[in-house]
C-alpha cells in the first residue's frame, strides 16, 4: 500500500488529512503534526518522519499546505517522495519576510541588531530565520502540482508563477480562490 502524507500550514492540524482519504482510496493517508516552527527544526522533523515511514511504504505522495510546503522543501525528502501536491505554498519566503518587515516598519539593519522583533499581527520577525532562508535557497526537483488562489494575499501570482516555472511544476489557479482553501466552492475545486 502507498502512503499519502499531509503536512499542514500555520494554524492547521494533522487531522486535516482526513479530507484526502476519499481522493486516495487505495492509499493510507496520514497527517504529520509537527511540533516546531522554523525551517531547520521542522525540516528535520519532517525528514525524520519520512525516513521512518519509508521503511513501511514503497511510495509516498506528499500533500503540503502553505508553510507546510516550505518546510517540506527544506526537509531533504525528495529522494523518498514519489510526487507532491502543494496548496498555496510559501514559495518565496524571503519576499514574505521583507513584506512583514515593511508592514512593521522594520529595517534589515534593525532586525540584524535586535535579532527578533515581535509584530502587531502576531508573527515575530527573526534575523536567524531570514539568514536561513537566504543561505538555503529552495531546491525542489520532484513532479509537483500546485493549487493557487488568485486572491492569495500572502504570495503573489508572479512569485508563484516564477517558482512553478523554475521547478517545472504544474500550476493551477482558482479564480477568486484565497490562500486558505476552506469554503465549499474552494474545496470542490481542490478536490477536482
Amino acid at each position: 500500500m502507498d502512503l499519502v502524507l499531509y503536512i499542514h500550514g500555520k494554524g492547521g492540524f494533522a487531522t486535516e488529512s482526513e479530507h484526502y482519504k476519499s481522493l486516495f482510496p487505495d492509499c493510507k493517508v496520514l497527517g504529520l503534526d509537527y511540533k516546531t516552527f522554523t525551517p531547520w527544526e521542522t525540516g528535520k522533523e519532517i525528514h525524520d518522519a519520512v525516513c521512518e515511514l519509508k521503511k513501511n511504504y514503497d511510495k509516498i505522495i506528499l500533500i503540503a499546505n502553505s508553510i507546510g510546503a516550505f518546510f517540506s522543501m527544506n526537509a531533504g525528502i525528495e529522494d523518498m517522495i514519489e510526487n507532491a501536491f502543494f496548496i498555496s505554498p510559501m514559495a518565496d519566503m524571503e519576499k514574505r519576510i521583507f513584506n512583514l518587515m515593511q508592514w512593521s516598519g522594520v529595517t534589515e539593519e534593525e532586525l540584524k541588531s535586535r535579532g527578533r522583533i515581535p509584530t502587531s499581527f502576531g508573527e515575530d520577525l527573526s534575523w536567524d530565520y531570514l539568514c536561513y532562508v537566504r543561505e538555503h535557497p529552495l531546491s525542489w526537483n520532484l513532479p509537483t502540482k500546485i493549487l493557487y488562489g488568485s486572491n492569495n494575499n500572502l504570495t503573489s501570482y508572479e512569485s508563484m508563477s516564477t517558482f512553478a516555472k523554475k521547478h517545472n511544476a504544474k500550476l493551477t489557479v482558482m479564480e477568486n480562490g484565497e490562500h486558505w482553501f476552506h469554503t465549499e466552492e474552494q474545496m470542490k475545486f481542490l478536490d477536482e
